[in-house]
């Protein structure tokens, strides 16, 4: 969650049908672009969207490269950045970066865990023009938010958020829910509330990379997510304008897909630390997408011209039901992640859709989860936690995650 600046900053779109593919005519420039600057993170999370088989991506982009790249996508019209990892401080660089970001005019968001933050660190990035930080917090409590993360930041988190505040950032806190914690979310709130928080994004799981191993042991029960809500409605009501919160159902308690990224290839551009360039943050997994690099191309050439990057824009690559579905325009089909990760075909429409063939898939894992109730489902039973370890590679595993998979491979 991000606050949003005024679009545009006067900039028009770029002629983009000189030289655009068919796919490519009429779409605007790529308004928000996410820099994942490294897959180095001191935590562990098992619910991190980062890819599984991250050991085994390439060296990470130098300080001049990433410098190009800001450049490069502010010309093209893009005006809200992010900067994220795995954890944005351990690169030493991050201070130039957001110096040279500023200067180009871009609202900088630094999505962070705290670790690594300290005072003269937050001294230095205020001067340097960042404009907003959101801190993660996996729980309420120091048990719970340490045993989620494989790590103890719980001490180290609350310091950091009282930086925050003194530095005169708006205070964001982000919490993933999940079967874990999400019983918590009154605790949470309160804790966000002692902290002084003004806007609390209460995030469910999105099952893809580390979640998708773990999604026997992370999906909650309806009952849960009942509650959940709830409890987040009477705070709203208690609390009125004090401090905004933010529930972010998981899509599998819907029946109409969400339109992720606003469909990919419209807004949304990220550059994970290897440098290669992707519609969204999970989209290397999906099979014959040949993700460009800005080793190799610039962001122009990226944005419009690759084969990547057009390949879900507009409706010519849709299969029934949503070629025909009259909601098409609004949710996009779904998430291509999603549906490859549960039916082993991103073309397919998301089976979170009740109008999917496939949507029997995720009634039956909401219907394993109901079981937590009592006792955890079997799969979460015979199938231990898998933590984010940058010494274990994983390969994507499509299907159920429910029935395994492929080893874990030492990196």
């Amino acid at each position: 969650m991000s606050a949003t600046p005024p679009v545009g900053h006067g900039l028009g779109a770029p002629n983009a049908a000189v030289g655009a593919t068919p796919a490519s005519r009429g779409v605007g420039p790529p308004l928000w672009l996410l820099l994942e600057l490294t897959y180095r993170c001191p935590l562990h999370c098992v619910y991190c969207y980062n890819p599984t088989n991250f050991a085994h991506t390439g060296p990470e982009l130098p300080t001049a490269d990433w410098i190009r790249v800001l450049r490069e996508a502010r010309a093209l019209g893009a005006v809200q950045l992010g900067l994220s990892g795995g954890e944005p401080l351990v690169r030493e660089d991050l201070e130039p970066l957001v110096t040279e970001a500023h200067a180009l005019g871009f609202y900088i968001n630094l999505i962070t865990s705290g670790v690594g933050m300290s005072e003269a660190r937050m001294r230095a990035l205020k001067a340097a023009g960042l404009d907003h930080i959101q801190l993660s917090f996996q729980d309420s409590t120091r048990e719970l938010n340490d045993f989620l993360s494989s790590t103890r930041t719980f001490e180290l988190k609350s310091r950091v958020a009282a930086l925050i505040r003194q530095h005169g950032y708006p205070m964001v806190l982000n919490v993933v829910l999940h079967r874990l914690n999400i019983d918590h979310v009154g605790e949470i709130l309160e804790l966000a509330e002692a902290m002084g928080a003004e806007y609390v994004e209460l995030a469910n799981t999105q099952y893809y990379g580390w979640a998708w191993l773990n999604r026997e042991h992370l999906l909650p029960s309806r009952a849960q997510l009942e509650r959940a809500e709830g409890v987040t409605q009477r705070f709203r009501e208690r609390l009125g304008n004090r401090m905004q919160i933010y529930f972010v159902v998981p899509d599998y308690f819907e029946t109409r897909p969400k339109a992720c990224m606003s469909g990919l290839g419209s807004v949304f551009l990220a550059v994970a630390p290897d440098g290669t360039a992707m519609p969204c943050h999970a989209a290397r997994m999906l099979p014959g997408l040949d993700l460009p690099n800005v080793r190799d191309s610039d962001i122009r050439t990226i944005w419009y011209d690759s084969p990547a990057f057009n390949r879900f824009r507009g409706e010519a690559w849709m299969k029934e039901p949503c070629r025909s579905c009259p909601e098409r325009g609004r949710d996009f089909g779904g998430c291509r992640c999603q549906a490859y990760l549960l039916t082993g075909d991103p073309d397919n429409a998301d089976p979170v859709c009740d109008l999917s063939p496939h949507h029997a898939l995720v009634t039956a894992a909401v219907a394993r989860a109901e079981q937590a109730g009592s006792a955890a489902p079997a799969a979460a039973r015979e199938r231990p936690l898998v933590f984010r370890d940058h010494r274990v590679s994983i390969a994507v595993i499509t299907g159920d995650p429910a029935r395994g998979g492929a080893p874990a491979r030492r990196a």
